[in-house]
C-alpha cells in the first residue's frame, strides 16, 4: 500500500482538481452529486447503496461577492462509497478510506466534501474531525437542513468552530448548490485546512507516538499532526480481525504489540471517547437555540412503534408483501393479456403473408414464439421494481434489516445482511455486490451462498406462467385469493429456506463469530417517484436487452436443437399427423403418432433425462425447458414457448399458459396439474440456474470452489425437496 504524492493537489490523470464527495450512509450524499453534476445515480435509504465509482465535471460558479475576478476552474466530482469513519473494517469503507487518503494508487484529493446530516450533527461530525485530522481540506455539506427547520444547527458557527466552509443545503430540492459550488471553488484556490484540538490522554499519545515510528517513510510526508492522525488510523484499524490489504507487516506487528502492552485499556474506547467528549462539548453551542422541552415523536417514531414492534412489524411486513404481489396480478393483468394478443397476432400475420419453410418457422416458432413468451412478463417485473423502489425510498427496506436482526442473530449473522437478501428480490448480482458492506470476509461469503435462494424478478416469469396455467383467476382460500397467496407463499418460503441455509451453513461450511448490527434508519420520507420511475425502466430496458440478446440467442439454439434432425420421410408418409401440433392435444382427441420433436435432438435430450426428473411429476418437455433455464430462468418461459409452439398451424395459437392448461395424456387426465406446478415452483426456487450469478461469485470470491459449491448444494436441494413435496402429495392423492 504506497500513499501517492503530496506534493500537489491536482489529479495525475486528469488537469481539473479531484474533489471527493465523502460522509456517512443515508445523508443525501448521492443526491447532491446528482445535483451537481446533473447526473442520475441511484439514491437509497439504507448502507452500502452507492458501490460503483461515480464521477462527473462540475463547472463551478463563483459567489456573488467575490470581486477577486478570479475565474472559478473547473473540477472532477467522485462521489465514493459512504462510510461512518475511517477506521476500516468493511470493503465499502476501504474504498472511500483509499480515495480519502491516496492509497493504493488513488491520487490524493485536492479536497473532500463532507456532506452532513443536519439532523444527526454530533454522529456526523466524527468524520469530519478524522478527516481534519489528517489535514485534508475539508467543506462541509449540511444536508437536509429542511427537515430541522425547529432547531436548525447554525452553518457560520460551525465555520468558526472548525476554521472550514459549512453550506446549509437540500438536495432533494437543489437548495443551495450555487453557494456549495462557489464554496468549492474558493477551497480550490485556497484549501482549508481546518482545526480540532482533540485532548487524547497521554498514555495513548504514548502508544501512537510508537505506532507513527513504524508508519512507511510514504506515508508520512507532511505536517507532524498528520502523521499522529495516520497513526491513531492504524491503531483503530489494523488488529487481529481486520482486513486491510498491503498493510507493512512492520506496521502490523507494532500494532498489535501495543494494543498488547495496553493490558486492560481499551484503546479503540480511549481514541473515539476522546473525540466524541470533543465533540459533546461544542456541538450544544452550534444550535440556533436551545430547546427546554423535548418535542413530541416525530413521525417516524410513531411509525416504528408499529413497524419494529416483535410481533406487529412482521405482521405489517407479511401485509406489505401481500399487497404488492397482489398488485403484480391484478394490476399486470390486462397488460399480460394485452402483450400475448398482440404475440399471438404476430405469429399469425407472419403465418398468413410467409410461404412455408425453416425462415417462417423459426420467425414464428423460435423468435416469436421463444421471446414474445417472456416479454409477457415485463408488467409484473415493472410493477415488481417499482414497488421496490418505492420501499427503499421511504426508509422502509432499512426497517425491514433491523427487524430481521432478530432473526438473523440467532443464525450468526446480523441484519444488515437481510438487505443484500431482500435484494435479491430483484436480482441476485447487485445483492451479492451489496454484500460488500458487510465488515467481515466471513459474513460476505455466507451472505453470498444463500442470496441466490432469494426469489429474484427471473424466477418471476416462472411462478407467473405455471401460477396463471393451473391455478384458477377467481378461486381464493378464506378471503385470500390463491395466485397472490401463492406467489406470496414462494416468496416466504424463498426466505425460511435462506435463513435455514444461513444457519446450516454458518455452522459448517463457513464458520465464525457473529458481529453485532450497526445501522441507520432514516427517517421516513416521501418517496422520490421521478426516480424510481426512471429505475424501473432502466430495469425495463435491461430486461428487454436480455431478451435481444441472451434469451434470444438461448431460444434460437433450442429452436434449432427441438426442430432438427428432422423425422424420416417415411415416419412422415406413415404418420401425418405429426405435422400438427405435436405437443398440444385437446381433451378426447389422441396424439400425434410420431412427433416430429420427440425425434429431434432437444427432444432425445429430454427422453434422456425423463427417468432423472420422472418421481418429480416432470416429463421430457419440461426436462428440456429445465435445460435451457440453466442458462437463465426466465429461459424456461421462451423454451417451452418454442416446444409448445413447433408444428403448430393454427393462425390462432392459444398463449402458453392456455396449451399448458389444456395438455391432456392419452386417458384424458391432465399432464399439469397444480401438484405439478408446485413442485416445478419449489425446484426453481432452490436450483441455481443462473450463469451470471455464479459468474460474480467467482469474481467476488477469486476462486472457483464456491460457485461450485454453491451450484452443487442448490441443485441437490431443489432436487430433494420437489422430490418429497411431488412424492408425498402424490400419495395423499392430490
Amino acid at each position: 500500500m504506497e500513499m501517492a504524492s503530496n506534493s500537489g493537489l491536482v489529479s495525475p490523470s486528469s488537469e481539473m482538481p479531484l474533489v471527493l464527495l465523502v460522509g456517512n450512509p443515508n445523508v443525501g450524499k448521492t443526491t447532491l452529486f446528482n445535483r451537481l453534476t446533473g447526473q442520475n445515480a441511484r439514491i437509497g435509504n439504507y448502507p452500502g447503496i452507492t458501490v460503483e465509482r461515480r464521477s462527473g465535471t462540475v463547472q463551478p460558479r463563483l459567489a456573488g461577492n467575490d470581486v477577486s475576478g478570479a475565474k472559478a476552474t473547473a473540477f472532477e466530482i467522485v462521489d465514493v462509497p459512504g462510510t461512518y469513519s475511517l477506521a476500516a473494517r468493511s470493503a465499502e469503507e476501504q474504498v472511500a478510506i483509499s480515495a480519502i487518503l491516496g492509497l493504493r494508487d488513488n491520487p490524493r484529493p485536492a479536497l473532500c466534501v463532507v456532506v452532513v446530516d443536519a439532523g444527526q450533527l454530533a454522529r456526523n461530525l466524527y468524520l469530519v474531525l478524522q478527516l481534519i485530522e489528517l489535514r485534508v481540506p475539508v467543506v462541509m455539506a449540511l444536508n437536509m437542513i429542511d427537515e430541522v427547520k425547529a432547531n436548525p444547527p447554525n452553518a457560520a458557527t460551525i465555520e468558526t468552530w472548525l476554521g472550514i466552509p459549512c453550506v446549509p443545503t437540500n438536495g432533494r430540492h437543489g437548495i443551495g448548490m450555487d453557494a456549495l459550488s462557489a464554496a468549492i471553488a474558493a477551497a480550490l484556490r485556497k484549501p482549508p485546512l481546518g482545526r480540532a484540538n482533540i485532548e487524547y490522554p497521554p498514555p495513548l499519545l504514548g502508544d501512537v507516538d510508537r505506532v507513527s515510528e513504524a508508519l512507511p517513510d510514504t506515508w508520512t510526508s507532511g505536517p507532524v499532526e498528520r502523521k499522529r492522525a495516520l497513526a491513531l488510523w492504524a491503531l483503530c484499524s489494523v488488529d487481529d480481525d481486520d482486513e486491510l490489504e498491503d498493510i507493512p507487516p512492520t506496521l502490523r506487528t507494532r500494532c498489535h504489540d501495543v494494543r498488547g502492552a495496553a493490558g486492560a485499556r481499551d484503546l479503540d474506547l480511549e481514541i473515539i471517547g476522546s473525540r466524541y467528549a470533543f465533540i459533546d462539548r461544542h456541538v450544544p453551542k452550534m444550535y440556533e437555540r436551545f430547546v427546554a422541552n423535548p418535542p413530541k415523536p416525530k413521525l417516524s417514531d410513531r411509525l416504528d412503534r408499529i413497524f419494529l414492534h416483535p410481533v406487529l412489524g412482521f405482521l405489517a411486513f407479511l401485509t406489505v408483501m401481500l399487497a404488492v404481489f397482489q398488485a403484480l396480478f391484478s394490476w399486470a393483468n390486462p397488460l399480460v393479456s394485452g402483450i400475448e394478443t398482440g404475440v399471438a397476432w404476430t405469429e399469425a400475420l407472419l403465418r398468413q403473408h410467409l410461404p412455408g419453410g425453416v425462415v417462417r418457422d423459426f420467425l414464428t416458432e423460435g423468435v416469436i414464439g421463444g421471446v414474445g413468451n417472456v416479454i409477457v412478463f415485463l408488467p409484473q417485473i415493472l410493477l415488481l421494481f417499482f414497488f421496490i423502489g418505492i420501499l427503499e425510498d421511504t426508509g422502509y427496506m432499512a426497517r425491514v434489516a433491523y427487524l430481521m436482526d432478530r432473526v438473523m442473530k440467532a443464525l450468526g449473522l446480523h441484519g444488515r445482511a437481510f438487505v443484500p437478501m431482500v435484494s435479491g428480490f430483484a436480482c441476485a448480482v447487485p445483492a451479492i455486490l451489496a454484500t460488500r458492506t458487510m465488515e467481515r470476509q466471513r459474513d460476505r461469503l455466507l451472505t453470498m451462498l444463500v442470496v441466490p435462494l432469494m426469489t429474484c424478478s427471473a424466477r418471476l416469469p416462472v411462478y407467473g406462467l405455471i401460477i396463471a396455467a393451473l391455478f384458477a383467476p377467481g378461486q381464493r382460500v378464506g378471503w385470500i385469493p390463491v395466485q397472490s397467496g401463492l406467489m406470496v407463499a414462494m416468496y416466504l418460503f424463498s426466505m425460511l429456506t435462506t435463513l435455514v441455509a444461513t444457519a446450516i451453513l454458518g455452522r459448517t461450511v463457513v464458520r465464525g463469530r457473529r458481529m453485532p448490527l450497526l445501522i441507520e434508519l432514516p427517517p421516513y420520507r416521501m418517496p422520490s417517484l421521478s426516480g424510481t420511475v426512471r429505475v424501473m425502466f432502466e430495469r425495463a430496458l435491461d430486461f428487454l436487452k436480455g431478451a435481444g440478446t441472451m434469451i434470444l440467442g438461448c431460444t434460437v439454439v433450442l429452436w434449432v436443437l427441438l426442430s432438427y434432425p428432422k423425422p424420416p420421410a417415411t415416419n412422415l408418409a406413415t404418420a401425418p399427423a405429426a405435422t400438427a401440433n405435436p405437443i398440444t392435444a385437446v381433451a378426447g382427441t389422441a396424439p400425434p403418432a410420431a412427433p416430429a420433436i420427440e425425434y429431434s435432438l432437444g427432444g432425445r435430450l429430454g427422453k434422456a433425462i425423463e427417468p432423472l426428473i420422472a418421481p418429480l411429476g416432470f416429463d421430457w418437455k419440461l426436462g428440456i425447458g429445465i435445460i435451457g433455464a440453466f442458462a437463465a430462468r426466465e429461459v424456461f418461459v421462451s423454451t417451452m414457448g418454442v416446444v409448445y409452439g413447433l408444428g403448430d398451424l393454427d393462425d390462432e395459437a392459444a398463449p402458453l399458459r392456455e396449451r399448458l392448461r389444456n395438455e391432456r395424456k392419452p386417458d384424458g387426465r391432465p399432464v399439469y396439474t397444480p401438484l405439478v406446478g408446485l413442485s416445478l415452483m419449489v425446484f426453481f426456487a432452490l436450483s441455481c440456474q443462473c450463469m451470471s450469478t455464479l459468474a460474480v461469485v467467482r469474481r467476488e470470491t477469486r476462486t472457483l470452489k464456491w460457485p461450485l459449491f454453491m451450484f452443487a448444494y442448490m441443485t441437490a436441494l431443489a432436487y430433494l425437496a420437489s422430490l418429497i413435496l411431488y412424492q408425498v402429495g402424490h400419495h395423499l392423492g392430490f
